[in-house]
């Protein structure tokens, strides 16, 4: 069963996407099964999102701004674990709030995604980092 880690930096909060670099890899190991994606972080997560228009990606990003703020916002007095910075436990709240795993059906080399869809490392901290996903094609 095939398996590979991909290296995604990131320059702060977004979406990063990787359709392309997952594509390349399943069309590398043809026929039919089930690409797994697996992020190996706890302040960032995975998402499949539409990849046609940015303002998408945008909108998602401060959905969950506003939805869980910097720790250093008034709302969130309550946090405790901040040893990185306000955006810290932030992250990992968004992280457990959005999937660390995804899968996606292959057919004859092909991810079975739809039209508009691609595949993101959701970045949830303020500051770059290199993230770590892994790829595992099953038949």
């Amino acid at each position: 069963m095939p398996q590979t880690i991909l290296t995604i930096a990131t320059s702060g909060q977004g979406l990063y996407e990787f359709t392309d670099e997952a594509r390349r890899f399943v069309s590398g190991h043809g026929g039919e099964g089930l690409l797994t994606l697996f992020v190996r972080h706890t302040s960032c997560s995975l998402l499949i999102q539409e990849n046609a228009d940015p303002s998408v990606q945008d909108d998602l990003t401060r959905f969950l701004r506003r939805l869980v703020p910097p720790a250093d916002d008034p709302s969130m007095r309550w946090v405790t674990h901040d040893s990185e910075g306000p955006d810290d436990m932030p992250a990992h709240i968004k992280a457990a709030l959005t999937p660390v795993s995804l899968t996606v059906p292959v057919n004859t080399g092909r991810l079975l995604l739809g039209t508009w869809q691609g595949i993101y490392l959701f970045e949830h901290r303020d500051r770059p980092h290199r993230r770590s996903v892994v790829l595992h094609l099953s038949p």
